[in-house]
């Protein structure tokens, strides 16, 4: 083969695997202010749940990392109540935007955590969770990758 056609063959390639880079870009997940005041649940991956209490959430994953541990997102629940008898299972920080919600730990230690304030819940942790509503933009870490 000549030299000048190998030389466009290699620019060839070359131009192929800069396009596939640029196709998979990596890009930091972004929520911006319209979506932080409600738009962000007008996207096509929200999620919307009816429980058995009637309780609608709606939740929005804007990362899930590559190695399926770590996720952030945005999330939005009405009025409810529920006991944690098993261990939590993540390590989740949520930082509340409206609302608030009253953690009661297993031993009895209550907290009421309220909008512009944040708390970080350890895998480990157990007891109930009240609220009359919320929302929150929340980031998880699994190890194993569960309950993202």
């Amino acid at each position: 083969m000549k030299k000048s056609m190998v030389s466009i063959i290699m620019i060839a390639v070359a131009a192929v695997a800069i396009s596939a880079r640029q196709e998979t870009a990596v890009i930091p997940a972004k929520i911006s202010t319209d979506e932080v005041a409600g738009k962000i649940f007008e996207r096509e991956n929200m999620i919307e749940t009816t429980h058995k209490s009637g309780n609608v959430t709606l939740d929005i994953t804007t990362l899930l990392s590559s190695d399926k541990r770590f996720a952030s997102g945005m999330y939005r629940s009405g009025k409810s109540y529920f006991e944690v008898t098993d261990p939590y299972g993540v390590d989740e920080f949520m930082y509340f935007l409206e609302g608030s919600v009253k953690l009661t730990s297993s031993d009895g230690t209550v907290q009421t955590i309220n909008a512009g304030e944040a708390v970080t819940i350890p895998k480990e942790w157990t007891g109930t969770w009240d609220t009359e509503g919320y929302t929150k933009i929340w980031v998880i870490y699994s190890e194993d990758g569960s309950g993202l």
